[in-house]
């Protein structure tokens, strides 16, 4: 079953190269005793084998409290999408396939350019205004 890509692992010690190797990387975090998460593993699945172009890649929260914690996670299961090392979309709970599908396409639409310039401008209005106003 050479080029069909379950899901990976991520843990905090191949998260750099995961996050680094692959343009987009689709996070679920879970854990065994979530029955929810058992629930949406089957559609997490199911989208990966739709989108072999994209990395889908699992957190076992009990395992890797310390990645969920960096990720803000406070209840599963939660999906992240993360694109060029940036967190585009960050939500907890069960999506419906569709829902999934649909977070995945937006998530490759991105203009990454676009938002680079974004987190750039910010990070400029920041270091040049400092009073922490948004």
């Amino acid at each position: 079953m050479e080029g069909a890509m379950a899901s990976v692992a991520l843990t905090k010690e191949n998260i750099e190269d995961v996050i680094r190797s692959d343009n987009m990387v689709i996070v679920d975090f879970w854990a065994d005793w979530c029955e929810p998460c058992k629930t949406f593993g089957p559609t997490f699945e199911k989208i990966s084998d739709a989108h072999p172009d994209v990395t889908f890649a699992k957190v076992d929260v009990e395992a890797e409290a310390e990645l969920a914690q960096s990720f803000g996670v406070r209840s599963i299961p939660t999906v992240a999408v993360l694109r060029d090392r940036v967190v585009l979309f960050n939500q907890a709970g069960a999506l419906p396939e569709s829902d999934l599908e649909s977070v995945v396409s937006q998530g490759k639409a991105v203009d990454m350019a676009e938002v680079h310039q974004e987190i750039e401008r910010q990070q400029q209005a920041e270091a040049a205004g400092g009073n922490g106003a948004a």
